[in-house]
């Protein structure tokens, strides 16, 4: 669940007096088994005014998340929600209300399936009320093997179109206060079990010390230490000592329920982990599109810890290792979007140094300057214009996820899903996680989210190698199952593995179930390049029983996932459906929503209700910080195309760049003068330098650029497209050698410096950048792959120099393809 940076607003005839919050706490219990969590959250109010309120409470909420009860407690009295269509639950909410009812309202927003609104309406004064809401959720697998769980805190404000419904809860405007004074707290206690035993745990927040529940460490509890300042969300990491073992959970269903309802019959949950091996060579053909979030909001830090990187500065440093990462003879481009959107250019180009230099070239010119949060006119851009044949796309969405258009901005990835792939990136706190994740599995492609100390670079260039690598074919899921029994897969056909992918799908069993002792098997087969593979676990067909029929649960969330796509958007065929599977299941979707109704009032309410705006805290956000610097608010959207043209900004951010000398070539050439009138347009971390040769007496803008004491970055701007290195004063700044020493040690005359050069970077790279290998894996493996074809024939002599020349201890193996 999701707790609050929320909005708590209590709706009724508007008051000057400010009366006490009636939200007093959250308390959440989190168990963890396996890779499914179960979380129960309260919300605790008290009115402790003498008139009756109605509070409207908007909070965060992943969109994975099955939610499938609500209740009330109001005065020691328990009142179960019930799911009903949506517009129903609100016409019956609303004469409740009217009749001086005690009511109570739970809905998904009509915009984000990541955002939920609570009503609690006619609390009377004196009232407590504790509200619980209970949900489940599969847990994502992280790439080091951690099992990722996080309970939503931020609700950042959302980027408002013109027209955007006013219904819609996004829309509520309330006051903000400091962090120290928001009067609600937060509690949360967690029990975490595994039979393969637990690890470690990691938290983003404090946390009480880890109890383990035995000696063997399958079982743990950890509590939210007190004071949680709301200023972040929190994360918790798990390691289990095993987490990618197969297999098949059977639970019982729900004898009670309809013939044709899916918590009938038995549902399976299967849970695979490919081992798919590492394609050589990857591919080296397609379109790679990198669409770059540049509102206001992208001028705030990654987090809130000190000396954090802005999104910004990390979105560049991100963009120059794609740049530099990308296969020679694939086609690519750069949008930068907000209000308006900016191409690199017109449509995407060929991957030469050329069209690789003026793309560096206007990555360094990126700022957080194009307003708001418009990413639907910027994608509709990109997939109008023609595919380029033996190319596929792959598109790479970087944002703080802002948008209220979150259901169109999906709609319009599915409609092109057979034409590319998305890898959708939520950066910072409060990221939109049904954008993010809603775009990429409608695509085919894999959503990540960078938050705390996590660096955007690394997800990125992982991502990168994913897309890299040849498609998986011929996925298909077989069951082999004693007669009279089958299986109806609930779970939309997969179509997409990833090396190093947990792949979960969801199938109903009808039929006989068979003896106790009875056993089923279900094989994953795919091909890849023209080899076959498959993937067997054999299982227990005996169900086990859950009171919460958590598989159930799950099951009909994926279903709605693929069906529902939001309460404007969802088509007519799929929205009986949609209202079938979820009243059925008692899941929320985007067309229904918990009612609850006290009908056992002595007597109604009395009085008119008095609205109270409950503030939420304040975190300096990027928009606030931008708005100030253009001295108004952002700007307000728009589909306006701002063609590529460069451009040179003013940056108050950071101090002038000094006037400094450097030399360039063997003419021995100057820094120029320029550079310090330049130096009062761009800043110290991204800036160009201009050098005059004295003997052309033309101009040169050389490929590498400052990048503060960020040597691999340094090193990294200097590559070439083919994957090589030139011999010059840059590289030898980074290898903290001058470029006399480099070309004295060069072990053969008359040789081509580029190659010794490639060798020297190379090498460099492993004895400096170990620790940010999956950054630079993959542009290192292009120059590797340079030297094997332009100096294979002395590329011995010139490692053997390379290791004594730097002094380094590497093994020459890393130079083998």
């Amino acid at each position: 669940m999701a707790i609050g940076v929320g909005y708590d607003v209590l709706h009724g005839d508007l008051d000057e007096h400010r009366g006490p919050l009636p939200l007093k706490s959250i308390s959440v219990t989190l168990s963890i088994c396996e890779f499914v969590a179960g979380v129960s959250a309260t919300l605790n109010y008290e009115n402790e005014e003498k008139v009756p309120l109605e509070a409207f409470f908007v909070f965060p909420m992943d969109e994975d998340s099955a939610v499938y009860s609500f209740e009330a407690m109001v005065d020691g009295k328990k009142i179960m929600a019930e799911l009903q269509d949506k517009m129903k639950a609100h016409t019956n909410y609303e004469n409740a209300i009217s009749q001086g009812q005690q009511a109570f309202l739970l809905e998904e927003d009509k915009c984000s399936r990541d955002v939920f609104c609570c009503n609690v309406g006619n609390l009377r004064p004196g009232s407590k009320a504790a509200l619980t809401l209970k949900y489940v959720q599969e847990l994502p697998l992280e790439a080091d093997g951690a099992l990722r769980y996080v309970l939503p805190a931020i609700l950042n404000p959302r980027y408002q179109l013109s027209g955007w419904p006013e219904d819609s809860c996004l829309k509520m405007k309330t006051p903000v206060v400091p962090l120290e004074d928001l009067p609600y707290t937060l509690s949360m206690v967690a029990t975490i079990s595994s039979q393969y035993g637990i690890q470690r745990i990691q938290c983003n927040c404090p946390l009480s010390p880890i109890e383990y529940l035995g000696d063997d460490k399958t079982s743990a509890q950890i509590s939210l230490a007190d004071g949680h300042k709301f200023d972040r969300d929190v994360e918790l990491l798990i390691y289990y000592n095993e987490v990618h073992t197969p297999s098949v959970a059977v639970e019982m269903g729900k004898s009670t329920t309809d013939a044709d309802c899916l918590m009938g019959e038995p549902s399976a949950m299967v849970s695979f982990y490919p081992d798919i091996p590492e394609a050589q060579p990857p591919i080296t053909c397609g379109e790679f599109v990198f669409l770059m979030d540049r509102s206001g909001s992208m001028q705030g830090p990654m987090s809130k810890q000190d000396k954090s990187q802005l999104r910004i500065e990390a979105a560049k440093e991100t963009l120059i290792l794609l740049l530099k990462s990308l296969p020679v003879g694939c086609y690519f481009n750069v949008y930068g979007f907000g209000s308006c959107y900016e191409p690199f250019f017109h449509r995407s180009v060929k991957y030469t140094q050329r069209t690789m230099d003026e793309a560096l070239r206007r990555v360094k010119l990126m700022r957080a300057d194009l307003g708001g949060t418009e990413i639907l006119t910027p994608l509709r851009n990109i997939y109008s214009g023609p595919s380029i044949p033996g190319h596929p796309l792959q598109l790479f969405v970087f944002t703080d996820g802002e948008v209220t258009d979150t259901f169109s901005v999906i709609k319009e990835v599915q409609i092109n899903s057979l034409r590319h792939r998305c890898f959708s990136f939520g950066i910072g706190e409060g990221a939109s996680t049904s954008l993010i994740k809603g775009i990429a599995r409608v695509s085919g492609g894999m959503s990540e989210f960078i938050t705390g100390k996590e660096r955007m670079q690394s997800k990125a260039l992982r991502a990168l190698k994913r897309s890299l690598q040849p498609v998986v074919e011929d996925v298909s899921l077989s069951w082999d199952l004693p007669s009279g029994l089958s299986a109806k897969m609930l779970s939309p056909e997969q179509t997409v593995i990833f090396r190093g992918q947990r792949l979960i799908v969801y199938a109903q069993l009808t039929g006989t179930m068979p003896p106790a002792e009875a056993t089923g098997e279900v094989c994953l087969k795919y091909s890849l390049q023209g080899k076959s593979f498959e993937n067997k676990v054999t299982f227990s067909l005996q169900p086990k029983f859950d009171a919460n029929l958590t598989i159930h649960r799950l099951a009909a969330k994926s279903f709605l996932q693929t069906k529902d796509m939001g309460f404007r958007e969802t088509p007519a065929k799929d929205k009986k459906d949609v209202l079938k599977v979820s009243i059925d299941c008692g899941v929320i979707s985007s067309h229904t929503a918990f009612i609850a109704v006290n009908k056992d009032l002595n007597e109604p309410v009395q009085g008119p209700l008095v609205r109270r705006d409950v503030p939420r805290p304040i975190l300096l956000s990027a928009t606030a910080v931008m708005s100030r610097y253009r001295g108004g608010a952002p700007a307000k959207a728009s589909s306006s195309y701002r063609p590529p043209a460069p451009r040179l900004i003013r940056n108050t951010y950071y101090p002038s760049v000094p006037y400094q000398q450097n030399t360039y070539d063997p003419h021995k050439s100057t820094i120029s003068k320029e550079l310090y009138s330049l130096g009062e347009h761009l800043s110290r971390d991204f800036f160009s330098p201009i050098f005059v040769c004295h003997t052309c007496r033309t101009r040169q803008t050389p490929s590498f650029w400052f990048f503060g004491d960020n040597h691999l970055v340094q090193l990294i701007s200097l590559q070439k497209a083919d994957g090589s290195w030139d011999l010059n004063e840059g590289l030898a700044m980074v290898l903290g050698v001058s470029l006399e020493e480099i070309r004295t040690a060069l072990p053969i005359k008359n040789a081509d410096s580029s190659g010794w050069a490639t060798v020297l970077a190379v090498l460099w790279l492993h004895a400096n950048g170990k620790d940010m290998k999956c950054e630079w894996e993959l542009l290192e493996r292009k120059a590797v792959s340079w030297i094997h074809m332009h100096a294979g024939s002395v590329m011995r002599v010139l490692m053997k120099a390379a290791i004594n020349f730097l002094k380094s201890s590497e093994d020459p193996a890393i130079f083998a393809l």
